[in-house]
């Protein structure tokens, strides 16, 4: 993401001007938008002429447009962003107050303006804005006749490719289709792996899998590698990282993640922060219960008493509807960093942020053993589950 502009007056209103360079700016901008909104961008229209003869016939016509924002909707596969809205600007093609869907397109300038921005839409910006916070962690699990290619950043997990291959059985006496079939299957992983990852700043490419179907593929893959002479993978050999797993599926990420092996290669990357965050709460709730809340009543409470030393959550609750609700957490946010807590924003598109939603998308680590009130009838840090 690209910031050209930034106008942002004392009583926080005021508007910002971006461009979205990458696929993933286009989710950071899903979670900037809010109902109410005015996103100024270029789109093409329709628009009909009627000729002296009496027929009509439909151009299309590239114009730019203000709209004040009614629904968005976010295609996280294809990471596209439509934005419906009530034209609000001065337009020869549109009426004031006509509607109109805009799609945001990567590489296209346009201008958010919102009646308040707070710290977390703020935030947003600059981390999207900083060139580190890229896609820095690749990886393929597989197990045999499937493979799936994800890339992590901070913010998501994007399959960039699925790999579905028949691979026949062996038969007793000949092997012969069952190997062509497993080299088919391997050579496809291989080139997925040279079409999606860029060396240049991906630092680990995990490979998971069952049994030793990863062991396997790696030998093929470097074999493959000096035949062709590929500079790309055999001088960054080292990176690759081989792990086991207990399916091919993309869910197994979540225990890759949780790999201390891992996590001690990924200590430097972004994605690892969430993990560790996460993992530790899980472990002060069975260790010490009394320093582990979840959901929002109880964590609310938590940084009443000043006690919240991490607080985690899913930026999914800053997205919601109602302008109350997202207040309410962006002051919980506030409350924990006014006694300094370290607050983390998980995104819903990343593994541990998918964690982090079974636990009602809001949880805290706090700094001493605090007991609420109603802990003589249930267990802390268990009311909103």
């Amino acid at each position: 993401m690209k910031l050209l502009s930034e106008h942002i007056e004392k009583n926080q209103s005021g508007s910002v001007r971006l461009i979205a360079q990458e696929p993933e700016d286009i989710w950071h901008v899903y979670n900037l938008v809010q109902k109410g909104d005015q996103l100024q961008a270029s789109t093409v229209r329709g628009v009909k002429s009627e000729s002296k003869t009496g027929s009509v016939t439909t151009d299309r016509v590239r114009i730019t447009l203000t709209v004040s924002i009614e629904d968005v909707f976010f295609d996280s596969h294809a990471c596209a962003l439509r934005i419906n809205g009530r034209n609000v600007g001065e337009s020869k093609y549109v009426a004031f107050g006509q509607y109109h869907t805009l799609d945001l397109e990567l590489n296209q300038p346009f201008t958010l303006s919102k009646p308040e921005w707070d710290l977390i839409s703020l935030k947003r910006i600059n981390d999207a804005c900083d060139i580190t916070q890229q896609a820095d962690v690749a990886a393929v699990t597989m197990q045999e006749g499937l493979a799936v290619v994800c890339l992590l950043t901070q913010y998501m997990t994007v399959v960039r490719q699925r790999i579905d291959v028949p691979i026949p059985r062996k038969r007793r006496g000949s092997t012969t289709n069952y190997e062509k079939g497993l080299k088919r299957f391997y050579d496809q992983i291989y080139r997925a792996i040279k079409q999606h990852v860029d060396f240049d700043i991906v630092k680990v490419v995990i490979l998971g899998s069952p049994g030793f179907v990863r062991d396997q593929f790696f030998e093929h893959m470097m074999a493959e590698a000096v035949k062709a002479e590929d500079r790309d993978i055999l001088t960054n050999k080292a990176k690759f990282l081989l792990v086991h797993t207990s399916s091919g599926h993309k869910g197994a990420l979540e225990e890759v993640m949780r790999d201390p092996q891992i996590k001690a290669r990924l200590a430097d990357t972004k994605s690892a922060q969430e993990a560790r965050a996460i993992d530790k709460f899980y472990q002060m709730l069975n260790d010490e219960p009394d320093r582990a809340f979840y959901g929002y009543d109880d964590v609310c409470k938590a940084a009443e008493n000043g006690a919240i030393g991490t607080l985690m959550v899913t930026d999914e609750l800053f997205r919601a509807a109602d302008v109350p609700t997202r207040k309410k957490y962006i002051q919980l946010v506030e409350d924990s960093q006014a006694t300094n807590a370290e607050v983390l924003v998980f995104s819903s598109l990343h593994v541990s942020g998918e964690r982090l939603n079974q636990l009602t998308g809001v949880a805290a680590i706090l700094n001493f053993p605090l007991v609420l009130e109603s802990d003589d009838e249930s267990e802390p840090g268990t009311h909103d589950l």
